[in-house]
């Protein structure tokens, strides 16, 4: 799909809940089993594959926020989407071939439901989340004020909040329950996490896929500063890229013209949202405030001009 079409089939408020899901699926002649909630996502069980749907949450701090972006649930699919064709000739990944067909044959023919949707293969997740890094910022740079290391990496002194690194360096950390941080870790505790060698695999597959990544975006006239890779594996090891992929809710893109180290730059992720937040000294706990439209309006904004600068 495109951008014009995309954009143009936006919902004009956001659907958050499972109940806002669960209507959407009326139509179909037999309901899949929800099984879990995400911070974004709902899941479903369809027997032979799983379905994947993203809503237009919106979490900051690791708390879901009582206000959604509308439409945002279909931008990030879309994004992943794009991205999943792009990277796979690197690895592997979890959609179903033809997502139409796979569509049509379910009978899930709600054109916005259809923009959230992924219809996924089974498949068992790594318990770490895998995250590269190029520049030196939020919880890397948090990290180097305090130690001046990020992950048990040790960097050289005297950088500046956002400096690119002389060479991407992979930040993993612990996949936490929904509702608690996830925690930094360093080599040798997700090679005891996960094994010596899929640790090993999944580090040279996430530089790769973020060097991949930043110089497509670099195409775009953005900045890829870091971003987050799930992989999970199916009955026989075989390993492969989930979840959603280089898209502005697991990556940090910043406009390429506006980028200067020594700052936070600007950029096309919910970090507007977080400003706002610290701004208005919440104490990062639940309950979460409510957003004022115009932070909603912004942030909407902010994720489709990430979407047309990839697609045009």
């Amino acid at each position: 799909m495109n951008f014009a079409e995309i954009s143009a089939a936006l919902p004009k408020t956001a659907v958050t809940s499972q109940t806002d899901i669960s209507s959407q699926l009326s139509g179909l002649s037999s309901q899949p089993k929800h099984l879990a909630s995400g911070k974004v996502r709902e899941i479903y069980d369809l027997g032979d594959a799983l379905l994947l749907i993203a809503t237009d949450r919106l979490s900051a701090f690791d708390v879901i926020l009582p206000d959604g972006i509308p439409g945002k649930g279909a931008i990030l699919t879309q994004m992943s989407n794009w991205w999943f064709a792009q990277t796979s000739g690197l690895i592997q990944n979890h959609l179903l071939p033809d997502q139409a067909g796979e569509f049509a044959r379910r009978g899930i023919k709600g054109r916005d439901l259809q923009l959230r949707s992924m219809i996924v293969r089974k498949l068992k997740p790594l318990t770490i989340e895998c995250v590269a890094r190029g520049y030196l910022i939020g919880s890397g740079w948090s990290s180097y004020k305090k130690s001046g290391e990020v992950c048990g990496i040790k960097l050289p002194a005297g950088l500046r909040q956002a400096d690119k690194l002389a060479a991407p360096i992979f930040t993993p950390t612990t996949k936490a329950p929904k509702g608690q941080h996830d925690e930094p870790i360093n080599d040798a505790q997700g090679a005891a996490t996960i094994g010596a060698a899929l640790y090993e695999k999944v580090k040279t597959l996430s530089l790769q896929l973020y060097a991949f990544g930043h110089d497509r975006a670099k195409q775009a006239g953005m900045i890829l500063a870091d971003t987050k890779f799930e992989f999970g594996t199916d009955a026989a090891g075989n390993l492969f890229l989930i979840d959603e992929v280089l898209t502005p809710d697991s990556s940090r893109y910043w406009p390429a013209a506006e980028y200067r180290p020594d700052c936070s730059p600007p950029s096309y992720d919910k970090q507007f949202v977080r400003d706002h937040l610290v701004a208005i000294k919440w104490n990062q706990q639940p309950p979460a405030p409510r957003l004022p439209a115009e932070v909603i309006t912004r942030t909407q904004e902010k994720y489709l001009a990430a979407l047309k600068n990839l697609l045009g």
